[in-house]
């Protein structure tokens, strides 16, 4: 029996004459290649090298296999989803607040659209998130993503491009880009500018920030933002720390910060990248023997609600998340119904972050 006959009697013995029907798999298995690759050269798709096509043509021609019409005409419809790849562990994000609320945000404009939000939660792993990417334009399973946490040097641009694969980022690009972005009016300076410009008429001049990885834009234009606001106050940061935004980075970097320094060499502040690193490091400091804020004023970043739950109630930098998310979703319809140029135009103007003043700064 031949190769082509073999494959065939293979498939569902037993259940009668459908089984003599070649599938995608089949012309797969026959070329030697998945049947994502074997999709990519029916659609016409970049990725494929030219021998690997041939193979697969001539497969498809050995089999008599041709795509179903339905399938056919199914190419150009909606999928009515939008994918969001987030390369963080499930860990972490179960316990960052402000991955929920921005998806809050992006669910309250794909509902009444009738769209889900597909999301893949990958990890950390190096190649982790290109792959993702790659599975769900070869599979045809979203219209779109929504990228999040811009990078230093991000490649994500470049590749949905080549998968062609509609794309809005949430935050500040790191280089010019044509693909759509959403962010805070003022992102990199407003908030910091006023949380330093408060400590400073508080009267504090050592004042600490702990960030987050550097190889997030944000994290990067806001040390900047940081450091020329002390400068214009007439400071230097009493410490620059790199974070991973958990609470448990947090601890770790109060523990540094506050034991065994000499109190005159102490911060008298210190401002942290998110809220959930600035109520940890609330607690830490409280364990260490700390009063919030009579010996240590403390800023987080965001307003999520857990500001307003601790004692001392939080001083933060508020930013509309769920506004965000909403713009990000709004930006996609317009890509989508075919106005990428006016999408930026179409989506909802998102407000500038401001300094929220509570209880945990004190002079």
């Amino acid at each position: 029996m031949g190769q082509v006959q073999h494959l065939a009697a293979q498939k569902n013995p037993g259940r009668g004459r459908r089984s003599d029907k070649p599938t995608i798999a089949d012309v797969a298995a026959l070329a030697g290649v998945s049947v994502s690759a074997v999709s990519k050269v029916v659609n016409n798709r970049p990725g494929i090298s030219a021998p690997t096509r041939q193979r697969v043509l001539d497969a498809a021609d050995k089999l008599r296999w041709s795509p179903s019409a339905t399938a056919v005409a199914l190419r150009g419809a909606r999928t009515k989803a939008i994918g969001m790849v987030a390369g963080r562990s499930a860990d972490v994000l179960a316990t960052d607040p402000h991955f929920s609320v921005l998806i809050s945000g992006i669910e309250s404009e794909l509902a009444p659209a009738d769209y889900g939000l597909l999301l893949h939660i990958v990890g950390e792993e190096p190649g982790a998130e290109e792959r993702a990417y790659r599975r769900l334009a070869e599979e045809r399973r979203v219209d779109g993503v929504i990228l999040t946490e811009s990078r230093v040097g991000d490649g994500r641009f470049e590749l949905l491009r080549q998968l062609q694969l509609p794309a809005v980022l949430v935050g500040t690009p790191w280089r010019d880009d044509p693909v759509p972005s959403v962010r805070s009016g003022g992102e990199q300076d407003a908030g910091i500018r006023a949380a330093v410009d408060h400590l400073a008429d508080l009267g504090h001049r050592r004042v600490a920030y702990v960030s987050g990885p550097e190889d997030r834009v944000h994290t990067v234009f806001r040390r900047r933002v940081f450091e020329s606001a002390l400068a214009e106050r007439g400071l230097r940061p009493a410490r620059i720390m790199v974070s991973d935004f958990t609470a448990d980075a947090a601890v770790r970097a109060v523990r540094e910060l506050l034991s065994g320094a000499e109190p005159e060499r102490r911060p008298t502040a210190v401002l942290f990248a998110n809220d959930t690193m600035a109520v940890a490091g609330m607690s830490e400091a409280r364990r260490l023997g700390f009063e919030v804020p009579r010996d240590l004023s403390v800023i987080g970043y965001d307003d999520l609600p857990i500001g307003e739950l601790v004692h001392p109630r939080l001083t933060t930098i508020a930013q509309d998340l769920s506004q965000l998310g909403r713009a990000a979703a709004a930006t996609m319809f317009a890509i989508l119904n075919g106005s990428a140029e006016s999408a930026g135009a179409e989506a909802p103007k998102v407000r500038q972050p401001t300094l929220i003043i509570r209880e945990s700064t004190a002079s």
